[in-house]
C-alpha cells in the first residue's frame, strides 16, 4: 500500500483553478502569474476604500491643525507635532498609491491628486518621487541601479562597505545602531532632495509643483512660528519631521530587508529568482554588527519594471 504525502506549495505560488484539461503554457513564468493576479481581482482599484480613506485622512489632519491653533504657545504642542507627523505620513502613503495609479485609472488624474498630497500636503515633490520610485521597481536592490540603495551614510554591500573611507566608513560599521537615529533625519532630506529636482533644468512641470512646494513651506513656518515662541518652535519642527521621517522610512525599509542585494553584473535567470553563480556575491553579508546581519539574508529578488497598480506597497 502506498503512502500519501501532503504536498506543500511555495509561498509564492498561487493556487490554481481546476481545469478539465491541460492548459497550454502562455508567456514567460512572470506573465503567468500576473495573469493569475489579474483574474483574482487582486489588482482592482478600491474607489470607495479611497474616498474614505482620503476623507478621513484630510479631516485628522485639519483636525491636527486645529489643535495647535487653539492649544496655543504651549509645550503639548509636542503631542500635536507627533499626530501630525503620523497625519502626514498617511498621506504620504496615499500619494504612494497614487503613484502607482491605484487611486485613478487616468494618469492627469494620478498626477493632480499626487502633487496635491505631496507638494502642497507635505512638502515632497510628486513628480520627482514617481520617477525615483519607478527606477527603484525596475531594478529593486540593484547596485547601480535601485535609487533607494544609493545612500551615501549607509552601506548594502560589501563592496560599498569596502569603499568607505574614514567617517563614512566609521558609520558604515555601526550603521546597525544609527539606523533609527537617521531616519529622524529622512523628512529632511527628502525636502532638499525634492527642492533640488524642482531646481533643475529639465524637470517636467516644475513650475506647478515648485509652486505648491512654496506654498506648503511658506504656510506650514508661517503657522507655527505665529503661534509658538521661537524655541517651541524650533522643538516643534524638529520632533514632527523627526518622527515624520522615521515612521515614513520604517514603513519603506522592510521592502529592502530581507532582499539579495545585486550587482550590475547580476542576472537573474527567471522569475523564481534563481541567480547566476556571478551573483552569488551580491547577497553576502555586510561587514556590520550582529543586529544588521538580517538586512542581507538570502530572498527572491525580481528585476522587473512594475507591472500592475500596486507592486510594494510599504507597511503601514
Amino acid at each position: 500500500m502506498r503512502s500519501s504525502r501532503a504536498v506543500t506549495a511555495a509561498p509564492w505560488q498561487l493556487p490554481r483553478p481546476a481545469a478539465t484539461g491541460p492548459e497550454p503554457r502562455r508567456g514567460s513564468e512572470y506573465a503567468q502569474l500576473s495573469r493569475l493576479i489579474r483574474q483574482a481581482g487582486l489588482l482592482e482599484r478600491r474607489p470607495r476604500y479611497y474616498v474614505w480613506k482620503i476623507a478621513l485622512t484630510l479631516a485628522a489632519l485639519a483636525a491636527g491643525w486645529t489643535a495647535f491653533v487653539l492649544l496655543g504657545n504651549s509645550w503639548w504642542q509636542l503631542a500635536v507635532a507627533a499626530f501630525l507627523a503620523a497625519m502626514f505620513t498617511q498621506l504620504g502613503f496615499l500619494g504612494h498609491d497614487a503613484g502607482h495609479r491605484q487611486i485613478f485609472g487616468s494618469r492627469r488624474a494620478s498626477y493632480v491628486l499626487g502633487i496635491l498630497l505631496g507638494n502642497l500636503g507635505i512638502g515632497l515633490s510628486y513628480g520627482w518621487w514617481v520617477e525615483k520610485h519607478h527606477r527603484h521597481h525596475a531594478h529593486p536592490n540593484q547596485e547601480g541601479a535601485d535609487p533607494d540603495i544609493d545612500i551615501s551614510v549607509f552601506a548594502f554591500s560589501p563592496a560599498q562597505a569596502r569603499a568607505g573611507a574614514g567617517l563614512t566608513r566609521l558609520a558604515f560599521r555601526f550603521q546597525a545602531y544609527l539606523f533609527f537615529p537617521m531616519l529622524l533625519l529622512e523628512a529632511i532630506s527628502l525636502h532638499v532632495a525634492s527642492i533640488r529636482a524642482l531646481i533643475s533644468p529639465g524637470s517636467r512641470h516644475r513650475a506647478a509643483e515648485a509652486l505648491l512646494l512654496a506654498a506648503h513651506i511658506g504656510c506650514y513656518l508661517t503657522v507655527v512660528l505665529l503661534v509658538l515662541s521661537p524655541v517651541k518652535a524650533v522643538a516643534f519642527i524638529l520632533v514632527q519631521q523627526g518622527l515624520f521621517g522615521l515612521y515614513l522610512g520604517s514603513s519603506f525599509a522592510p521592502n529592502h530587508k530581507g532582499m539579495a542585494v545585486l550587482t550590475r553584473t547580476t542576472a537573474v535567470t527567471s522569475f523564481t529568482g534563481r541567480l547566476s553563480p556571478r551573483a552569488t556575491s551580491g547577497a553576502a553579508r555586510l561587514p556590520t554588527s550582529r543586529s544588521a546581519a538580517s538586512t542581507t539574508r538570502s530572498s527572491t529578488t525580481f528585476s522587473r519594471p512594475c507591472p500592475g497598480l500596486i507592486c510594494a506597497a510599504p507597511r503601514r
